[in-house]
């Protein structure tokens, strides 16, 4: 694997982002730091990936890879073969491509992404 390197101090805040996406139920706050580039993503109780951003993406099920950690909410994932996964305030994740998720409870979902926020919610 390629080691990652930074060569410069730098510090930003979600609450200035690059770019703002804004599909039903969904706040996607991207941002780039020394050539990286991390999200902040928020699901409203109600959300749900087949109902909120497939309509933006034009795909059948979400196709991006999703390394992040959550800060609160509670998501589940289901992958096209059935598998699932919660994740919770605190947990790190990773997601595959080929996935569909939804908002369980009624406190948002708040995840910081980042491997997938240069693409995800982005319209086809």
């Amino acid at each position: 694997m390629p080691a990652n390197t930074v060569s410069s101090l730098e510090s930003r805040s979600f609450d200035e982002p690059d770019e703002k996406r804004r599909p039903d139920k969904t706040e996607v706050d991207v941002l780039s730091v020394s050539g990286y580039t991390l999200g902040r993503f928020r699901f409203q109780p109600g959300w749900r990936w087949s109902d909120c951003i497939k309509p933006v993406v034009k795909t059948d099920s979400c196709q991006n890879n999703h390394v992040g950690l959550c800060t609160s909410g509670t998501l589940i994932v289901e992958l096209s073969d059935g598998t699932r996964a919660t994740i919770k305030a605190g947990h790190s994740y990773s997601i595959p491509p080929g996935h569909d998720a939804w908002v369980e409870g009624d406190e948002p979902f708040v995840g910081y992404e980042f491997l997938s926020a240069a693409e995800y919610a982005k319209e086809a």
